[in-house]
């Protein structure tokens, strides 16, 4: 019998087992359910001698003190473990896989008898012993690896999620293998999130939580279980729609109001009646009109003139800017605020550099002169980027010495 108390576990800070207890005998299936991180990996290692169990841990296989032993040693008393992914050797064949299983003493005198019972288990196995491992589907992988662990003639097998990865027809034939290797007389621990599956062929099981035992029973208890079922079956026991008796029921929802019909043609200048649930009250500048006139200070069409009359204007001479001129109806407008102010100015000197910059004409009449008093039309300059030189040059032995020969250039 394997017994485990007080087993705990800790990954640096991290508490991955707290004080857990549990036992299996041969012959019974054990099946422990968890969520994802719950630490079921983690006491399959512990007890496997993988992972180092913290000072007043106690596991016992059959009475012998199993803490802290080396991994080796541990199968020697008759545990076998088959990890999460298997862990096969793909290179090898099948026969091969299986033989290696028989390396414990304790297996050298039932090897033969052993491999019989696999091959019994598995005719899948019998008929592919020579074939690479890595060439077989996931499920004939999961026979390899559970033979493999069978062939040390365990009392005790333990199983890290078998199913994983495989298909619901896989799925339903491993646990009926399992079912047959519990009739050998091996006693099975089983990590497996199946939990339907699992419960249905297990004898006793045990709920781990954040790295504690929350709940042990029997497997056909378990499954009855509200609790159990909400968590691990996808569902709750109870009434039809699956919510508990006890649980709190939420109160009726209102029928939504119905959307009220448009208003009549004739009725749209009609004021509406006023309700005492709605209050509207002013907030901010709400719609508050703003006249263009008192940002601008001036008008777009005297902008537009003033513009046009610096193209005969020489650029060395900029014309200053005519004082705006004041508004009819508007003769005390405020000044324009700095910002929109810069904002003008920049406008009127990208003009400026602008006409600077005026192509020559295209209808035929002839450029002014340089020097004689008209304005000279200045051409944007365009920069020509040339090919870049390549060369290459290799070092070659002389008379004289080495110096650098050149293979190739532009």
């Amino acid at each position: 019998m394997l017994e485990c108390k007080n087993l705990s576990v800790f990954y640096g800070q991290h508490h991955a087992l707290d004080q857990v207890s549990l036992n299996i005998a041969p012959g019974e299936i054990v099946v422990i359910l968890g969520a994802n991180g719950a630490g079921k990996s983690s006491l399959l290692k512990a007890i496997a001698g993988i992972v180092k169990p913290e000072a007043g841990s106690d596991i016992r296989m059959d009475g012998v003190d199993l803490t802290g032993m080396p991994a080796h040693q541990i199968v020697e008393t008759g545990l076998a473990l088959v990890p999460e992914g298997r862990g096969i050797f793909g290179e090898l064949t099948v026969l091969e896989n299986l033989t290696l299983g028989a390396f414990p003493e304790r297996a050298d005198a039932s090897e033969a008898a052993n491999l019989r019972r696999i091959l019994e288990l598995f005719p899948q196995l019998e008929e592919r012993k020579k074939q690479i491992v890595r060439t077989m589907s996931g499920g004939e992988q999961q026979m390899v690896a559970i033979g493999r662990a069978m062939m040390s003639a365990p009392s005790i097998l333990m199983l890290d999620e078998p199913s994983l990865g495989l298909s619901p027809i896989l799925c339903s034939e491993l646990f009926k293998t399992l079912e047959a290797v519990r009739k050998t007389g091996v006693g099975i621990l089983l990590v497996e999130q199946n939990a339907k599956q699992s419960l249905a062929i297990a004898d006793r099981g045990y709920l781990l939580e954040v790295g504690r035992i929350t709940g042990e029973d029997t497997a056909e208890n378990l499954a009855r279980d509200p609790a159990v079922q909400k968590a691990y079956l996808g569902g709750a026991a109870g009434s039809q729609s699956g919510a508990h008796a006890d649980e709190p029921k939420l109160p009726a929802r209102a029928p939504a109001a119905a959307s009220p019909a448009p208003p009549a043609e004739d009725a749209v200048s009609a004021p509406a009646a006023p309700r005492d649930d709605l209050r509207i009250t002013a907030g901010g500048h709400g719609s508050r009109r703003i006249d263009a006139d008192s940002v601008i200070p001036e008008r777009i069409d005297d902008m537009v003139t003033r513009a046009a009359s610096m193209q005969s204007a020489p650029a060395e001479t900029p014309r200053p800017a005519p004082a705006p001129k004041p508004m009819a109806h508007d003769v005390t407008r405020p000044p324009a605020n700095g910002d929109v102010q810069r904002m003008l100015s920049s406008i009127e000197q990208a003009a400026a550099n602008a006409l600077k910059r005026r192509p020559a004409a295209t209808d035929g009449s002839p450029r002014a002169a340089p020097g004689n008093g008209a304005h000279e039309e200045v051409l944007p300059e365009i920069e020509v980027y040339r090919k870049p030189k390549i060369e290459v040059y290799r070092r070659v032995k002389t008379a004289s010495g080495e110096e650098m020969k050149k293979i190739k250039g532009d």
